[in-house]
């Protein structure tokens, strides 16, 4: 009378499939995730600049221009993500334009508002472009 040995494990070609298997899914994976970490970076910029524009109008309604004073911002309660870095260009009583940029991304993000030149890729008066 023949036994049946119960048989644990897997034998190398299972685990060879198993590894195969996984490695291609990680390749599939990897880059769509650093394009989701891309588009949230850029949406922190776009914020920043964005909350930089109702500080740079309030600033206005209160000294008639515009400033180019981080700090003067954020005593009146203007903070920036971490690792966002903004750059005012210009600011006049004509207008004003202002750069972010991320420590984890060589874009960056622009925004002009008034009579200020425009700078990188923003083309529309108070738009955010990123590029």
């Amino acid at each position: 009378m023949k036994t049946i040995q119960n048989c644990r494990g897997l034998t190398i070609i299972e685990l060879l499939m198993v590894s195969i298997i996984f490695g291609l899914l990680t390749a599939i994976v990897v880059p769509r995730i650093e394009g989701y970490r891309e588009r949230a970076i850029e949406a922190t910029m776009r914020s920043d600049l964005r909350t930089l524009g109702l500080h740079e109008e309030s600033s206005y309604y209160d000294r008639a221009t515009y400033t180019d004073d981080l700090a003067l911002l954020r005593a009146r309660g203007f903070f920036l993500s971490p690792e966002v870095a903004v750059v005012v260009n210009e600011a006049t009583f004509l207008g004003w334009s202002a750069t972010a940029s991320h420590n984890r991304t060589p874009a960056k993000c622009y925004i002009f508002v008034g009579n200020a030149a425009p700078v990188g890729t923003a083309t529309i008066e108070g738009s955010v472009a990123c590029g």
